[in-house]
């Protein structure tokens, strides 16, 4: 897929991976929509616009269908494609399983993988009349591997993996692709909120001895975006720390 002038939307683009995934396919020609919670900042729609590109920023919580379907409405009163979808939004909510309470579970739950097939859902319609279109959603490491304190959020992003797939079976046959990015260790506020010794004890884990980029990761995306051979896959950007 050439990217220039296709529209992209990123959910949860006001911030991190999302924003530089935002202004990765901007760099490539393509018209962004931005997505979040509340509505971006004048200095993150900058950002878009000076690649010389369109930029829409369209506020929408992930978790409400009915604010999702006036999202997609929205994009195609103003586009009349939408080619792209990255579904990066996502929650955090770390606790020892003992410690969990059924809404620590669902919170997380309804926002990353149920927010994730509210999107995909809303996109279908359209992008079967099109036939084509390409959905790439962020999963995690930690849906590959589990993590202490995190069953939530495994389960979640473990969640995205088997939806992935089974987009991509379902969505082949009308030319529409679905792939997945499980990113490692990435230097976010996030990671930089950490203590030098957790950090320490990561880096120790990871093959290549760093922290992964958001715009490693957004690379990533391109990379699935325009290859028109990739469906139903995970790749993992980690630094090795997954290897098998």
């Amino acid at each position: 897929m050439d990217l220039k002038d296709k529209t992209v939307l990123v959910t949860g683009s006001t911030q991190g991976i999302g924003l530089a995934i935002a202004q990765a396919f901007a760099r490539r020609g393509a018209n962004i929509v931005l997505n979040g919670r509340h509505a971006a900042s004048q200095e993150v729609i900058d950002l878009i616009q000076n690649e010389n590109v369109t930029c829409w920023d369209v506020s929408a919580d992930i978790t409400d269908p009915d604010a999702i379907k006036q999202l997609i409405d929205h994009v195609y009163t103003v586009s009349d494609h939408l080619d792209v979808v990255v579904n990066n939004a996502g929650i955090v909510n770390d606790k020892l399983l003992n410690r969990m309470s059924e809404n620590d579970f669902s919170q997380v739950i309804n926002t990353n993988l149920t927010g994730t097939f509210n999107v995909i859902k809303a996109c279908l319609r359209s992008m079967y009349k099109a036939r084509s279109g390409v959905f790439i959603n962020m999963a995690s490491v930690i849906g590959l591997t589990g993590n202490i304190g995190q069953a939530n959020y495994a389960a979640s992003k473990a969640g995205i993996i088997g939806l992935t797939k089974s987009v991509a079976k379902e969505a082949s046959m009308r030319g529409i692709r679905c792939n997945a990015i499980a990113p490692g260790m990435i230097d976010t506020a996030m990671t930089a909120a950490l203590s030098d010794k957790v950090k320490e004890s990561i880096l120790q884990q990871i093959p290549l001895k760093r922290l992964g980029s958001t715009d490693e990761v957004a690379q990533a995306a391109i990379f699935l975006a325009e290859n028109d051979y990739m469906t139903g896959q995970t790749i993992t950007v980690d630094g090795g720390l997954t290897m098998q």
